[in-house]
This record gives C-alpha cells, structure tokens and sequence, in this order.
C-alpha cells in the first residue's frame, strides 16, 4: 500500500466524517458544556462508558451528568456521599452500576482537590521524550486506582472485582485502553472545532489511536497492522502507521474510522454490495499488508 495513496482516501475521509457527524458520538454530550473545567470531567465521564450500543451510552451519560445540575465540575468539587449518593442510585450500564459511579465522582472530586483538574494530575506523567503517551496513562491510571474509596467501598484499597476498574485499564496491563485513549484526543487535539484541544501542554504527535475490535478490524484491511488481536502494541503500530500521513497529528483520523464501524458501513462479514459502496473499498484489503514508503 503506497502512503500517497492512503493518504489521500483517509484525508478525504477525515474532511467527510466531521462535527456534522458528531451525532452517534458521546462527545456531543460534551460539547453541550462551554466552561473548560466542565468540559474536561463531562469528557472523562462520557468516555468511560462509551461501550456498547450508541443509544445506550448516550442515555447513561445523559442521565449522569443530567443529575449534575448544569456543572459538572461544581457539582463533584462539592459532592458528599452521605448526601448525594441517592442521585445515581439505579443507574446501570452493562457492566457498571451506582456504586461504580459514585466511586468514579469521588474520584474526581479528590483529584480535583489535590490538583485543581484532570490535566495537572495526568501532567504528573507526561514526558514530551517518550514515544506516546503511554507511560503517562499508566500513571495516571495508578494514581486514580491507588485513591482511598472507603466512603465509598467501605476500604481504602479498591477490591479486584470493583467495576470501577473496568472505567480505567492500564497500557501496563497490555489493554488497548480505547476509552482513556479518546479522552485524550478529546482533550488535545484542537483547531477542527470537533475535538477540544484543552490540553495544550500536551502534543497531539503523542497520542495513541483509540483502538476498538471496529477500527482493529478496519485497520487491518487497511493493512495499518499485522497483528492479531487489538491490544496496546496494535494501537501503538497503528498509531505508527498513521504518523507516515501525519507526523504531527495520527489520530486525526480515528473520528472518521470510527463512523465506518458505528454507521454499519465497515461489516465484520465481507458483503460485496457494502464493500463497493465503502469509501475506502478501493484500498481494502482482507490480507495484511505492510505499510510502504512512497
């Protein structure tokens, strides 16, 4: 597959699947917040249940951050469990439940307090020497999972089966962390008006593909990665890939990829009738590939 020519569908692509698409995504519930500091925990809390159906994830987030009574960020910073626990009580979304939620709020709101925002915490981390932003997420993972919980969970150390740890997996534990990895592009990459670019201390160059068993599936077509299952080494080989089309910013293109995968247009199945209407059918291919310098 030749750079110039992947290049160009993807770059028609990217300019194809824009805000205008933002619709079947969680992060329109976001942009619905103006003030950055809301925007910044509304984007954490959308992305972390951003599994399973698009119509379900859009109702638990709508639902969560509904109860927040119109800012977020000043709800959690004055959050009480005593008090305020009774407002996500029966509130389940597949695997994870109130408890979760409330966990996943207390969280928050002592980062907020130590650090004053999402970003000065995942800061703590970030290295503009190192590849990506990998070991970055891992730490900030560990510092989330690592908070005191007993309010909560009754004991300070998370028990293993706590749902809560579904919300947060780690590049360490080799999971593909496609959710945390969103969250990232939501919050640095700027000047489309799609993502927010809150985060300019961060490079857009360092971020990670926000890998799913969609874009894994549509990445291997693509001939973007060789290996067999989407965990944190096929997102950074895909990510790699994407850097031959844009050093600067790689993950321009997950937004477009996505919508392949959510809009039935990409099926698991080969379906010829599909497939000749795909706008990528012309560089799809079911054998893996290497990636080829113009």
């Amino acid at each position: 597959m030749q750079v110039v020519h992947l290049k160009k569908t993807l770059d028609r692509l990217f300019h194809t699947y824009d805000i205008h698409h933002i619709s079947s995504d969680p992060l329109v519930l976001v942009h619905g917040f103006k003030q950055p500091e809301d925007q910044e925990v509304a984007g954490l809390i959308a992305a972390v249940f951003a599994y399973g159906r698009v119509a379900q994830i859009q109702k638990t987030v709508r639902t969560i951050l509904d109860r927040m009574e119109g800012s977020p960020y000043k709800f959690i910073r004055g959050f009480e469990p005593d008090r305020d626990a009774e407002y996500f009580r029966g509130i389940v979304h597949r695997f994870n439940n109130g408890t979760d939620i409330l966990c996943l709020i207390f969280g928050l709101k002592k980062i907020l307090k130590k650090y004053g925002s999402i970003k000065e915490l995942f800061l703590k981390g970030y290295d503009s020497r190192h590849e990506d932003i990998g070991e970055a997420l891992s730490a900030f993972v560990d510092s989330f999972l690592n908070l005191d919980y007993s309010p909560i969970m009754g004991t300070r150390v998370l028990p293993r089966d706590a749902g809560v740890r579904f919300l947060f997996p780690s590049p360490r534990d080799r999971s593909a962390c496609k959710r945390l990895n969103m969250y990232l592009r939501w919050m640095v990459r700027r000047d489309d008006g799609l993502d927010l670019g809150l985060w300019r201390e961060v490079s857009p160059s360092k971020l990670v593909i926000p890998l799913d068993t969609h874009l894994f599936r549509i990445s291997s077509r693509l001939g973007l990665t060789r290996r067999r299952s989407p965990d944190w080494e096929t997102a950074r080989e895909v990510t790699r890939n994407l850097k031959l089309l844009d050093p600067s910013d790689p993950v321009k293109y997950d937004f477009a990829l996505a919508r392949l995968g959510i809009l039935k247009q990409c099926t698991k199945q080969r379906d010829i009738k599909q497939c000749k209407i795909c706008p990528l059918h012309r560089i799809c291919s079911y054998e893996r590939r290497k990636l080829k310098g113009p």
